[in-house]
């Protein structure tokens, strides 16, 4: 709508996106112009305020005006969120996001449901598919299991059934009744109770559980009558039992009970040991009633069909004889929906792979695919890290598909550290120049080459540098110490392999995504080695897994909580004489129990507010603002500080204002040394990028610093850092490996790869076509390896003074 006033030309719809006075998070009053319908990669160090500004400013801002165009409703609650914090915002078109922190979805969930491609699938079926003489036909609802009309009746959908057994009721025969043998009974007196109703009954109670009668042993665990009987309790002298009316309830009812019912977490919790998955007797697994499983197309059900690589999906819809123009139409819809997730490297995905077993890269480039197919224009795509979890050869294929989006019409802002994504953008925002309170500025805002004069800036530092010396293949390398050798590994695509895993050394696993690292790694290797360790002969005494899971699923579990910390600051208030005054325990400095905190949120600091059909989103808490406490627990101070002022600082501020505290200054020096300075310490675990859990559990394990040879297995440990902050933690895994460590990484970034003593390279390909080891040496050998995908990548970083 332009208005054209009587003085001159219509105003020309201005090309740029112009923010002004952004101060999210650690932003510091940022001006920025980011044109429209271009590439922007947003850049800087971990912490330095692109994702506050891409995500938190940008994304949130076209987010809340989308609200606001659809949905009177939500107006109420947009001003609960709060809008992000900037004086404005122009020309922002409204946002898709795909981030990779987004809550991780249900089991229920599939590659499928993610990309949409069950719906067509279902729909071919449904109209196209070949039905048993006789039969109707059936809407696309019935081939779902996760509707009524789909569901097999037996296991719900699921496809397992929860099933308890006589071992894992009774994992010790050797014990009596009296002793405890049931160990899936409640403990105290009910469980006493329900041992003193056997006793009524007639059951010996005395003698070992595996001397009992086989079908006295079925009855107490497994029987569905729940007699009532007259107990008269034995028990101390001194008190006086009256006798009671007992109902006897059996180990398996009283375990199913508890899980179906229970709105304990903990119980729940308890009750699942005691039962064991199994495939449902009635669709095997497949999740379907009888008259879904029915119908084929091509020769097959759509269970079947369902568990076959994209690859192998996209050839049978290919070859099969379509009869009809509907079943023409709808196979061709289908195959044009799985080409961009094959374009995408994850041919090798099936449509029954639950969401839960996906890494966050290869969800995220499932939104993308979906999003590809969407065929939105005039919109802004902002991408968290879009590279993650990408072998470089898959990373052309996302460049390509960047493009596209853009092509078509698009703006497309990306936070990303993969300095090849970096060089395809058509503009930069770098933001710095260090983390936390140290950055919050955009240090530059143009095209990528001109970067290159900008002083304070670490991403030009990299992105135009040789190399530093001393980081990469000019390094010696380490002899092995010893290896562990896994033999005929089968698990997912890795069939029959032999590997060997040196000790003592710096391992880099590699391979395309799909090609089976994490499971040689993350299942096989580490069960392995943590089966083992109790055997004296084994070299390896501990074994650290280094994920990227979050450190916690809610506000509650911060940085502080986390490392032990938070123990050490809350005896240092429970002495002050304030507190002493009042005689407060340490309980009363916690933000988890009653007492000391804020009960309008009960220590969260946030409310939740739910909004239909979106993921809930937290506000700060209209009570205390966010401090969590009540106003008598601040009234406490130590060094002239508040407990919630305490857990405002940052690792770094922390560092100074505990220099005197032995217990305090080791961790916090911990978590400085790995450039984790910039968080602070009360940050809840719900805002903390994977890549930051990880490194705040490394922290964790090294200020633990064992002299045992410990094995360190960390997935993807540079994912989420730029270039400067790789460094930082490199220097910390090769002082594991020259401290007597052995350290296995799974990687993708030839950097790291070209510096270490040994690799494995997985592939060739992905999925059926991977699972197998194609080249294993010092890294110089593998770079030689003909039959090798990562080869040219891994030379081009061997290369001298290469980038």
């Amino acid at each position: 709508m332009h208005h054209s006033t009587a003085t001159g030309p219509p105003a020309r719809p201005d090309s740029f996106v112009r923010v002004r006075g952004a101060r999210e998070h650690n932003l510091r009053g940022v001006d920025v112009d980011i044109p429209r319908d271009a590439l922007t990669v947003f850049t800087g160090v971990s912490g330095s305020g692109k994702s506050s500004l891409a995500f938190g400013t940008l994304y949130a801002e076209a987010q809340r005006r989308y609200f606001e165009s659809v949905a009177p409703y939500a107006r109420r609650l947009i001003h609960q969120i709060g809008a992000p914090k900037v004086d404005s915002v122009t020309g922002l078109p409204p946002a898709v996001s795909l981030e990779q922190r987004r809550s991780s979805p249900g089991s229920r969930s599939s590659v499928g449901t993610v990309t949409l491609l069950s719906n067509s699938l279902r729909m071919l079926y449904s109209r196209a598919g070949t039905y048993p003489p006789g039969a109707e036909r059936l809407d696309s609802d019935a081939f779902s299991p996760n509707t009524a009309a789909g569901a097999c009746p037996s296991c719900h959908g699921l496809g397992s059934i929860h099933r308890t057994s006589e071992e894992l009721l009774v994992p010790d025969p050797e014990l009596s009744i009296r002793q405890g043998a049931i160990a899936a009974w409640p403990g105290a007196w009910q469980g006493k109770n329900l041992r003193d109703i056997l006793e009524v009954l007639g059951y010996d109670v005395d003698a070992p559980w595996r001397e009992l009668a086989a079908k006295d042993r079925e009855w107490i665990l497994f029987t569905e009558e729940q007699p009532v009987v007259t107990v008269h309790p034995v028990r101390d002298a001194d008190r006086i039992q009256r006798p009671y009316q007992g109902t006897y309830m059996s180990a398996h009812r009283y375990v199913m009970r508890t899980f179906s019912d229970s709105k304990s977490a903990t119980l729940r919790a308890r009750a699942e040991r005691f039962l064991a998955d199994s495939p449902c007797p009635v669709c095997r697994g497949r999740r379907l009633r009888p008259e879904a499983l029915a119908v084929t197309f091509a020769g097959r059900t759509i269970a079947e069909l369902a568990a076959l690589p994209l690859t192998a999906l996209d050839g049978v819809l290919a070859t099969a004889s379509a009869d009809g123009e509907a079943a023409r139409v709808l196979a061709e819809d289908l195959r044009s929906r799985i080409g961009p997730v094959v374009e995408l490297g994850l041919g090798y995905l099936s449509l029954d792979r639950t969401a839960p077993t996906l890494s966050a890269g290869e969800l995220q480039r499932l939104r993308l695919a979906t999003q590809l197919r969407s065929g939105l224009f005039g919109v802004v795509y902002v991408l968290d890290e879009p590279s993650a979890g990408l072998h470089p050869a898959d990373t052309e294929a996302l460049l390509g598909v960047l493009d596209r989006l853009k092509a078509a019409g698009n703006t497309v802002f990306v936070v990303e550290h993969h300095l090849d994504v970096v060089r395809h953008a058509d503009w930069l925002v770098d933001v710095g120049p260090l983390a936390g309170e140290h950055g919050g500025r955009v240090l530059y805002s143009g095209p990528p080459q001109e970067l290159a004069g900008v002083a304070g800036s670490a991403t030009a530092r990299h992105l135009f540098a040789a190399r530093e010396p001393g980081t990469g293949p000019g390094r010696e390398v380490r002899e092995a110490s010893g290896s562990v050798r896994l033999t005929g590994v089968d698990r997912h695509n890795l069939r029959g392999v032999d590997a060997e895993f040196p000790l003592g050394v710096f391992t880099a696993v590699t391979g395309v995504s799909g090609s089976g690292k994490s499971t040689l790694v993350g299942q096989v290797l580490a069960r392995e080695v943590g089966e083992r360790l109790a055997d004296p002969g084994f070299p390896v005494r501990r074994l650290v897994e280094v994920d990227q899971k979050p450190i916690g699923r809610t506000p509650r579990s911060n940085l502080a909580t986390y490392t032990g910390l938070f123990d050490v600051v809350r005896k240092l208030f429970t002495a002050a004489p304030q507190a002493r005054a009042r005689g407060w325990k340490a309980g009363r400095f916690s933000f988890n129990v009653p007492g000391g905190r804020c009960e309008t949120c009960q220590g969260e600091g946030f409310v939740s507010v739910e909004l239909l059909f979106l993921p809930s989103t937290y506000a700060p808490c209209p009570e205390c603002a966010g401090a969590r406490y009540n106003t008598e627990t601040l009234q406490v101070r130590y060094g002239g500080l508040d407990i919630a002022e305490v857990l405002a600082l940052t690792v770094e501020s922390a560092a100074a204002f505990f220099a005197q505290v032995p217990a305090a200054a080791r961790s916090l020096r911990a978590l400085e040394d790995i450039g984790l300075g910039y968080l602070r310490l009360g940050q809840p675990a719900t805002e903390l990028s994977g890549g930051e859990a990880q490194r705040i559990k490394l922290a964790t394990e090294l200020q633990r610093q064992r002299r045992d040879h410990t094995l360190y297995v960390l997935d993807e440990p540079t994912t989420g850092l730029h270039p400067a902050d790789v460094r930082v933690l490199l220097r910390q895994l090769h002082g594991l490996v020259d401290a007597g460590h052995s350290v296995v990484v799974v990687e993708h970034d030839m950097e790291v790869v070209a510096g270490a003593d040994w690799v494995i390279d997985l592939g060739p390909g992905g999925g059926a076509d991977g699972g197998r080891i194609v080249a294993a040496g010092p890294p110089a050998r593998v770079a030689r390896a003909a039959a090798s995908r990562t080869a040219p990548y891994l030379a081009r970083a061997l290369e001298p003074g290469s980038r």
